[in-house]
């Protein structure tokens, strides 16, 4: 089922590198809006010139995508924001396919929750390699590079061409992509290769980060009953947002339909008062509200909203003094990729034919947002393939397997020469 130039680019994947660049990536410390943000998108122009890529590293005018009115959000102050295109040669003769990838990863949290430093890989067996960012995204990361140099080196040129897009700020709203679009980058199709456990993901919900803010009125504690405590008028708007999440999860996509929860409505942090025997004055409710396939974002907002409002209008101290909301931080839209696109069965085919596997690997959406719908925003189809369970991501347990990222190089490198073409 390979022709001999499909099977000379499988023979030069480098098994040893891939352990070698993820080592090296894992090293550094690119905890979104930190300066090492910034330090890998420079190494990684370094290693993508070295493969022979025209490279495009610039710094991206941040008050200028922050006034966008479509900017996706973003949790973190950042300084600085540097944007990274590699790009074949050729090209003109054929499509050009996307290989996309995040090199922010989260805070790693309590140290002494890890096993040693977070950023110091930890090889455990002969396979598995633990460190904050081995799975979400470095490994994905890692497959792009290895693909393309297994097909530098086996001497094969491209009819098409292809697009390394590495990107920042995908964990905070997607900063990093939504500014490589608003270059001008773009292309027939993309694979982003973050962590789909063995799956094709076709589709991501959305997630809108919210700010509820509940008033009370403050008084001595021995005399309570003078104030109104905002923790109290919390309340009933905390079990509407639970009966809300569970109407907003009742019929929910065939795609989605594997998670118990595929829209979740999550409360992520409670800030009352300042003193212990004071009656709160406000209380300020941050949190997480999922967004279905194919919603409006501006839809869900208004289901959001609608509920507090009724839970206001039938309370006897917020009807006089209502809850508001705000909508902060991160922004993510859903994103889907079109029914009965290619993409999907030349990943899937790929995967079985360049690992010698007798099924190919089933599609499913995935419960949280990314990069995926800012492409598919953009007009792009866009699909998830990469190594790496997401269950341990944004965890101190956060490892991925050497031979995933190999397997899923060779699955790029089948997807990059039945795509664009070889001459």
């Amino acid at each position: 089922m390979l022709s001999d130039q499909e099977a000379a680019a499988l023979a030069c994947v480098d098994e040893v590198a891939v352990g070698r660049m993820l080592m090296e990536l894992i090293r550094i410390p690119s905890v979104t809006g930190s300066a090492a943000e910034s330090e890998i998108q420079h190494l990684l122009g370094g290693w993508l010139e070295r493969l022979g890529l025209e490279v495009d590293l610039w710094s991206m005018d941040l008050p200028a995508l922050l006034a966008d009115p479509a900017f996706p959000g973003m949790e973190v102050p950042r300084e600085e924001a540097w944007g990274l295109v590699g790009l074949t040669e050729g090209g003109g003769e054929g499509p050009t396919l996307i290989l996309q990838g995040h090199v922010d990863v989260v805070p790693p949290g309590d140290p002494a929750a890890w096993d040693g430093d977070p950023f110091v890989p930890r090889v455990v067996g002969d396979d598995l390699v633990y460190g904050r960012g081995a799975c979400d995204m470095k490994a994905g990361v890692v497959a792009h590079l290895a693909a393309l140099a297994a097909i530098r080196a086996a001497g094969l040129r491209l009819r098409g061409r292809v697009a390394v897009h590495f990107v920042v700020g995908e964990e905070d709203g997607g900063i990093g992509a939504f500014g490589t679009l608003k270059r001008g980058y773009g292309g027939d199709a993309c694979v982003i290769t973050e962590p789909t456990g063995g799956t094709l993901i076709t589709a991501n919900a959305g997630a809108l980060t919210f700010r509820l803010s509940v008033p009370g009125k403050a008084a001595h504690a021995s005399s309570r009953d003078a104030g109104v405590s905002a923790i109290d008028a919390y309340v009933p708007l905390h079990e509407a947002l639970v009966r809300l999440e569970a109407s907003r999860n009742a019929d929910p996509s065939p795609l989605m339909a594997e998670y118990p929860i595929p829209y979740a409505l999550s409360v992520g942090t409670l800030r009352s008062g300042d003193w212990a025997s004071s009656v709160p004055d406000l209380l300020v409710a941050e949190g997480r509200l999922g967004v279905r396939l194919g919603e409006e974002p501006a839809e869900a907002r208004a289901e959001f909203e609608r509920c507090v409002a009724e839970v206001c209008a039938g309370h006897p101290w917020l009807r006089e003094h209502p809850a508001t909301v705000s909508w902060t931080g991160g922004q993510f839209a859903s994103g889907r990729l079109a029914e009965g696109h290619p993409l999907r069965d030349e990943v899937r085919d790929a995967c079985a034919d360049a690992n010698g596997w007798a099924s190919r690997p089933r599609e499913r959406g995935a419960p949280y947002g990314s990069d995926l719908r800012l492409y598919t925003g953009a007009g792009i189809p866009t699909l998830q393939y990469g190594p790496g369970d997401v269950r341990v991501a944004h965890s101190p347990r956060e490892c991925v397997s050497l031979r995933e990222v190999v397997e899923v190089a060779r699955t790029l490198v089948l997807t990059v020469l039945r795509t664009t073409g070889v001459k």
